[in-house]
């Protein structure tokens, strides 16, 4: 199958799993990410505040970043994880 082809995640158990765990990982990043510019936004409402403000946001900008790397490194691995089965059948 090729990259990034969506039907791999439903492949097998072993899949499935896979999936679900890398699905919470970017909904627990896409979450930190929401929240550090939630709390970036609040702190510029402070003068005395801006320096941490702009290290909140500076934060949620690499989770941002970090989404779409998620996204890439769990489709290449699903990619080569379906390949098992097949080897199994040929041993046999």
């Amino acid at each position: 199958m090729a990259l990034f082809d969506r039907d791999r995640r439903e492949e097998n158990p072993r899949t499935r799993r896979f999936y679900a765990l890398w699905e919470l990982v970017y909904t627990f990043v896409d979450f930190g990410a929401a929240v550090t510019f939630l709390i970036g936004s609040v702190l510029f409402l402070y003068e005395s505040l801006h320096t941490i403000a702009t290290w909140f946001f500076i934060v949620g900008s690499v989770l941002f970043a970090f989404k779409p790397t998620i996204r890439t490194w769990r489709d290449i691995k699903l990619a080569s994880m379906g390949h098992v089965e097949e080897l199994e059948k040929r041993k046999e």
